[in-house]
């Protein structure tokens, strides 16, 4: 049986700086610059950067391709106890899937006003048909998470 989850602040700026090593790892391969770690028991379980321009496939976010890394490593659909570092506020595609993984906590850098459905275009995660409650946190590291797709936009618009 697995332990209640023991939120350890001090670990989340590490955790969002390795998800900012990811964003910047697709960022070197002309993808948008997100990355995200899968926490679990302390340890990474999974790792993934924003692929869907070099997969060709659209659901390829960065959390999507963290949290189906950490399924095989741990040889479970379900990822109970475990803790998302995402430099981004996620989707609607991702917040769907951080449920049904059962993620408990979501830790997000810089907000997404577009897309975002954490605070920004709603608050996904706190609906009541949802049949898991997911912690979310947001803001950690958001000056250097906002900062890195900043820049791989200006880069994007001076290359036009």
């Amino acid at each position: 049986m697995r332990q209640p989850l023991i939120i350890d602040r001090s670990q989340d700026q590490h955790f969002m700086r390795e998800a900012l090593a990811l964003a910047a790892e697709g960022a070197a391969l002309g993808e948008v610059p997100v990355g995200a770690v899968l926490v679990q028991d302390g340890q990474i379980v999974g790792r993934g950067f924003n692929c869907p321009i070099s997969t060709h496939d659209p659901s390829a976010h960065a959390e999507m391709v963290a949290i189906r890394a950490a399924a095989l490593a741990v040889d479970n659909y379900r990822l109970p106890g475990s803790t998302l570092y995402v430099t981004l506020e996620p989707c609607s595609m991702c917040a769907g899937l951080i449920v049904h993984a059962r993620v408990q906590r979501v830790v997000y850098g810089a907000t997404e006003p577009k897309a975002g459905v954490a605070i920004s275009r709603g608050q996904f995660f706190s609906q009541e048909f949802l049949n898991h409650r997911v912690l979310i946190e947001g803001g950690v590291l958001a000056e250097e998470c906002g900062a890195a797709l900043s820049a791989f936009f200006k880069a994007r618009r001076e290359q036009r």
